[in-house]
């Protein structure tokens, strides 16, 4: 983290931090921060490429994605319930069946509530959630829950 004035804030201590490259993030309302990218490890807990980052820089051990993502998370977006959407190119998420895309509930476990059908059929690379609550996704599919749609797509409120 860095200061207004460009300097290194020295009460941001993240130890190690990721074991690999972190590819988004998202400050939270309470000042906490969602990682995700391709790492394994985030100072020295497993955390397969998502993790919750307390406002010190430690890790929120509260946030807990089980055996997480069984590839990378490009992009991650906060719902106004908290809620976390995810997309990327995994096709799994703690030993559920999701994808490319998934939505996360704030304690780090798959919400299942959130029906993709088949997803995408490749990678998601961007996601942004718009003021009406809709889903816009960007990214390497040339399909979504096997309509014919190309790298973009807007979902549905959920």
């Amino acid at each position: 983290r860095i200061n207004s004035n460009g300097t290194l804030d020295a009460s941001f201590n993240p130890g190690t931090g990721a074991d690999l490259f972190i590819s988004s993030l998202v400050l939270q309302s309470d000042g906490k921060i969602l990682i995700c990218g391709y790492f394994n490890n985030y100072n020295g807990f497993y955390r397969k490429h998502i993790a919750r980052v307390n406002t010190n820089g430690s890790l929120d051990t509260s946030f807990d994605p089980g055996t997480g993502v069984n590839a990378y998370i490009n992009s991650l977006a906060i719902q106004p319930d908290g809620k976390i959407l995810i997309g990327g190119d995994f096709t799994i998420y703690n030993g559920i069946s999701r994808n490319y895309i998934a939505r996360v509930n704030a304690d780090g476990s798959l919400d299942t509530t959130f029906e993709t059908g088949n997803g995408t059929n490749d990678c998601i690379y961007s996601i942004v959630l718009q003021s009406d609550n809709r889903i816009i996704i960007g990214g390497r599919f040339t399909s979504y829950n096997d309509t014919s749609i190309n790298y973009i797509a807007r979902l549905w409120k959920q």
